[in-house]
């Protein structure tokens, strides 16, 4: 008897040998193929009628409204578990005339052998106050598509990131200034981040995000998409196409005109900045009729529940897997 016990108990030892080599040996999945809804229109609806509000009056750089949106900014930060990158959450511009800053915070990842970092970005200033359209008394430039809704995305991702911390690299959250005054607050951050020598391999930024794009076989697409193998590796991992190519970016060079092209340049690495306005589903880019009732924010919530594990991969997988072309 004790003979047949100690072979059943070979046997099952070596068939559970055999699932840890074949579980040891199989790929890292990429995310589950459901996507949880951990994102909620609710919140997006909040961020949006706040930054684009009238009382806003533009979030023009340097004005007293535009720090009532950093203030909402670093409060929210605060409010979720995410850390100030520097002695505070506002990183003051050297490189404008005039008083503006950046607003960075970060989640330290889990391991602490790594030194990495992944920075995820988008401004937060627009244009102020503009000339009136035709048959119309408003001449505030709300910018809710342009950026609100671009900064709305990385509110709704650290707000995700501060309660889930990444197990390997850590994340910095930036919201720039002074983007529409020639990328200014990018540049100023990237400089400085340079100068710190931060380890960072990969800078994902978000710009006009509130519109469904007239292209169906696609969610948004990624400027320079070329110089990379980001877009691939975000469709391979979302499972689905998550990042396009469209040819009107590659046209006006939309890659040197955000604020990943800084990041680009200072550190060499991948930097893209992904967009769902496309030029023909919006008719408010730079103008005053740019409100956030015009958003879709069912729309924005999904994207942003789509990108959760994309960039869960990137900051837990110790392999980063992103190169530049």
């Amino acid at each position: 008897m004790r003979i047949i016990l100690y072979a059943i108990l070979l046997m099952f030892a070596a068939c559970n040998q055999k699932k840890n080599q074949e579980k040891q040996s199989a790929p890292i999945a990429y995310s589950t193929i459901e996507v949880q809804q951990q994102i909620k229109v609710e919140d997006i609806t909040k961020h949006l009628n706040y930054l684009a509000s009238d009382e806003m009056r533009g979030r023009d750089t340097g004005s007293p409204e535009i720090e009532h949106a950093a203030s909402y900014i670093s409060d929210h930060f605060s409010q979720n578990g995410v850390k100030p990158y520097f002695s505070t959450y506002y990183d003051t511009l050297q490189n404008y005339d005039g008083l503006a800053y950046n607003v960075v915070g970060f989640v330290p990842g889990q391991n602490k052998e790594s030194d990495e970092f992944i920075l995820i970005g988008a401004h937060y200033d627009h244009i102020g106050i503009v000339m009136p359209q035709e048959n119309s008394m408003d001449s505030i430039g709300n910018g809710a598509n342009d950026n609100a809704t671009g900064t709305t995305v990385v509110l709704e991702l650290a707000r995700y990131f501060g309660a889930n911390p990444p197990q390997d690299r850590s994340l910095i959250f930036a919201l720039f200034s002074a983007e529409e005054k020639g990328l200014k607050g990018s540049k100023h951050l990237a400089k400085k981040l340079k100068g710190e020598d931060l380890n960072l391999p990969l800078m994902l930024n978000f710009e006009m995000m509130g519109i469904p794009m007239n292209h169906n076989d696609y969610s948004t697409y990624v400027t320079g998409y070329n110089k990379s193998n980001l877009p691939d590796l975000v469709n391979e991992i979302a499972q689905k196409p998550l990042a396009g190519f469209l040819e009107t970016s590659e046209t006006l060079n939309l890659f040197r005109r955000s604020d990943n092209a800084p990041f680009y340049e200072e550190f060499g690495i991948p930097a893209h900045t992904f967009c769902t306005y496309d030029f023909t589903n919006y008719d408010f880019y730079h103008k005053a009729g740019d409100e956030a009732n015009l958003m879709n924010f069912e729309f924005m919530a999904q994207t942003v529940n789509e990108f959760i594990p994309v960039i869960e991969f990137f900051v837990n997988r110790p392999e980063l897997g992103v190169k530049l072309n």
